[in-house]
């Protein structure tokens, strides 16, 4: 969905409202939460798809169960989508829910921790029978024993309601009751006063097949926003007003972090003139992308989902040496099992991306969650001095950008990129301004047409690994190019010839060459947030950014004085970064790991870095942050 910017509202439909009080408020953070069969994340999916609509900002936090289908009405099944939305600017899908609607006595269970006092509570009361709280532990109805009087809380039987809504059409009880969460956004959407005619259309769009179910969801849905506005049980309705001073003029739409990086990389296939192969084998939370670029043969794109992560990825080699701008999948696991391939990638200097939505380890670990441990692997999880550059995205919206970049280093260097996203990035979804097609950049390269070197006889041949002095990159010969034969494969190459080499002097001239490669990559400076002249930086990586900067906002609101920096080149470094870290008398750096980056620093730098870590599956909360970082300010 787009939405043209200034005037944001431009396009948008609420049925009419009745004379009920509406509140205005800054921002609100909303949380769905039901068994995993109970649509919740296509029912946060749609209210954020209105809210971007409306103009606000947003960011959104979708939380999955492991399990493919855990039992119904247990906590591991229960599924959430946390939705953060503001008339400002915004970073994170905020701290804890003002807002929850519990779907069954597991959703509430699951989830009441994370509510603070005086929030509202919608619980569907229907589900909330003796058997029902019992599977989850409760030995008495909270409903009934006082536990929840710190709560404003709705009891409403969301089940019976949507049924009672549906008796007009030819529908079980089962069938009807499954269209309760559509019952749920509608009640939500008279709430806040969130646009209907998208989510009318969309339901129209997904069930054109069985028009009869297409309808059955938006009487649902229109009977939800009706409940809302003529039961006393919800005297107030709020209001949150468009971020029209939080973007610049353009078009938007709601991205996923997966979808912008697909998006990337169709872009930078586009602007490379190349066609896009994907190898991939599908593995949590990275197949989405795979599922994404198959729809996109009109673009070149050609996808191939393979028999395992070894294949996916020597597929894709294949593609970059036939001329592809290739691409391969995965998630920590998957990349454990490419090593070798990758290793094999740069030996063959050959460009590749390897891109990597990290999640929970070790092993299995936590399929669902995220978690930012692979940065080590990244960068020196192969056999040999096998360096690769590594690009690490910091919101969902910036995957877009960082696929381009990730693109540049492995087209114009001739090497195997890995790009760091995680499952935070991938899920979570924000605004985003489509950009103009002249804001791209240019990511042609040549390919070689013929002879570069002229033996000592005269004879002109072709040298595979004769090098670009600036960018240290060896020519992309297409295979079947008359005169470009040359010989591929993982054992050593001789210095220019690439005729198998055993000599010890060539073997360490070729190893310092492909590190110098890696090292003089043209990555841009990095840029320093500090308006007062602090005396400590905070330091993160990829997703971290919005939970970092969300709690400097905080600190510096109560007074302090901090400064921030975040990195998206890890190999190599900016080059100006050793001076920056050097120019403050502390730094902290927060990781969802046991302290990656930091170890990186220390070594390189010798900087007494300190870590702030956290690895439970889930990114860090703003506030959680902005009280270690305080603590860190006045611990000197």
């Amino acid at each position: 969905m787009t939405v043209q910017q200034r005037p944001a509202k431009q396009g948008t439909q609420v049925y009419e409202a009745g004379v009920k009080d509406v509140r205005r408020l800054d921002r609100v953070i909303i949380r769905f939460a039901g068994d995993s069969g109970d649509g919740m994340q296509l029912t946060g999916d749609r209210f954020t798809s209105e809210t971007a609509s409306f103009g606000n900002d947003l960011s959104t936090l979708p939380n999955f169960p492991a399990e493919i289908r855990a039992p119904a009405g247990t906590l591991p099944g229960v599924s959430s989508f946390q939705l953060h939305f503001a008339d400002h600017d915004i970073l994170t899908p905020g701290d804890a829910p003002n807002v929850l609607v519990a779907m069954n006595p597991a959703a509430l269970k699951a989830n009441i921790s994370d509510v603070p006092r005086g929030a509202e509570i919608i619980v569907n009361t229907d589900e909330f029978t003796k058997r029902a709280l019992q599977k989850v532990g409760y030995e008495s109805s909270p409903l009934e024993d006082g536990s929840l009087d710190g709560y404003s809380v709705h009891p409403v039987p969301l089940t019976t309601l949507t049924v009672e809504a549906l008796k007009e059409f030819d529908l079980s009880r089962k069938d009807a009751g499954r269209s309760k969460n559509m019952f749920a956004l509608g009640l939500l959407s008279w709430m806040y006063h969130r646009p209907t005619e998208g989510t009318e259309k969309f339901l129209t769009s997904k069930f054109a097949k069985k028009p009869d179910i297409a309808a059955a969801n938006i009487a649902a849905f229109r009977a939800g926003w009706n409940f809302g506005e003529t039961t006393e049980d919800f005297a107030v309705s709020y209001e949150v007003a468009p971020a029209a001073k939080a973007f610049p003029v353009g078009t938007y739409r709601n991205i996923s972090g997966n979808l912008a990086l697909s998006y990337g990389l169709i872009a930078a296939s586009r602007q490379a003139d190349l066609p896009l192969y994907l190898g991939s084998y599908p593995i949590t939370p990275a197949s989405d992308i795979l599922h994404e670029l198959s729809k996109h043969k009109n673009f070149g794109v050609r996808t191939f989902q393979a028999e395992d992560e070894i294949a996916g990825i020597g597929a894709a080699l294949g593609a970059a040496f036939g001329g592809s701008l290739a691409v391969t999948t995965t998630s920590g696991p998957g990349v454990a099992l490419k090593s070798e391939t990758i290793g094999l990638a740069v030996s063959l200097e050959l460009p590749l991306l390897v891109v990597d939505i990290q999640r929970g380890g070790p092993s299995t670990g936590l399929p669902t969650k995220t978690e930012q441990a692979d940065l080590l692997q990244a960068m020196y999880g192969r056999n040999g001095e096998a360096p690769v550059p590594v690009v690490a995205p910091k919101t969902p919206a910036d995957c877009f950008d960082a696929a381009l970049e990730a693109a540049r280093i492995a087209l114009a260097y001739r090497t195997p990129v890995i790009l760091l996203s995680d499952g935070y990035l991938a899920n979570g979804s924000e605004p985003w301004r489509i950009p103009e097609t002249d804001e791209l950049p240019d990511l042609r390269v040549q390919f070689a047409q013929g002879p570069n070197h002229t033996l000592d006889d005269g004879t002109e041949v072709f040298w595979p690994y004769k090098r670009d002095p600036q960018t240290l990159a060896r020519p992309w010969a297409i295979p079947g190019t008359p005169g470009l034969e040359h010989r591929i494969g993982g054992i050593e190459k001789q210095d220019g010839t690439g005729n198998i080499s055993y000599d010890p002097g060539n073997h360490d001239f070729m190893v310092r060459t492909r590190q110098a490669k890696i090292d003089g990559i043209d990555v841009p400076d990095i840029d320093v947030d500090d308006p007062d002249g602090a005396d400590t930086l905070i330091l993160g990586w990829g997703s971290t950014y919005g939970p970092i900067t969300a709690a400097v906002r905080r600190l510096r609101a109560a007074g302090e004085s901090i400064a921030q920096a975040h990195l998206r080149h890890l190999n190599p470094f900016p080059r100006n970064l050793g001076d920056v870290l050097h120019s403050y008398q502390h730094v902290v750096i927060p990781e969802m790991n046991l302290g990656q980056l930091a170890t990186l620093i220390r070594a390189k730098y010798l900087v007494d870095a300190r870590s702030y870590n956290q690895v439970n599956g889930m990114p860090f909360k703003a506030e959680q942050l902005a009280q270690a970082l305080t603590e860190a300010l006045h611990a000197h």
